[in-house]
């Protein structure tokens, strides 16, 4: 039984594009990229070291200048919370904040822990504040 190779890197990116839908990882689909380029050399009449370092340099090349553009793009691997949405936001001090000593504030109808962004500043309860960023599970904040 003689199977030409271009049925084989066919065969070969058709597995590769099924385990990218499959993870979303934007890994193997590089690798199927190559082995549709060593097809095309295949059907072209290349020889088989020609098929092979085709698809390596094809795989590699794209995995490495294509894919954080695409991951940038999708947003693939990042999970946003709920507590991304709260910087930006102003609250009220509940509890004193002080430098290396988390408090507490109030914004958007729930208390949350915070620190200062400002390792030197201190709030006083009733203060307001702006959420500057998080850090964990704690909002940093600073005067507003």
């Amino acid at each position: 039984m003689n199977i030409d190779m271009w049925i084989i890197w066919l065969v070969a990116a058709a597995v590769l594009l099924v385990i990218e839908g499959l993870t979303m990882g934007l890994t193997t689909i590089w690798f199927a990229i190559g082995a549709l380029c060593a097809m095309i050399v295949a059907l072209l009449g290349g020889g088989l070291a020609m098929q092979i370092i085709c698809f390596v340099v094809v795989s590699v090349l794209m995995l490495l200048f294509t894919r954080k553009i695409f991951v940038d793009k999708l947003k693939t691997g990042k999970e946003t919370t709920n507590i991304d949405s709260m910087i930006g936001k102003v609250g009220e001090v509940r509890a004193e904040i002080k430098p290396y000593m988390p408090g507490i504030i109030y914004v958007w109808g729930q208390e949350w822990t915070a620190i200062s962004s400002k390792q030197d500043e201190e709030f006083e309860p009733g203060s307001k504040v702006r959420v500057v960023g998080v850090d964990g599970v704690k909002l940093l904040v600073e005067k507003f």
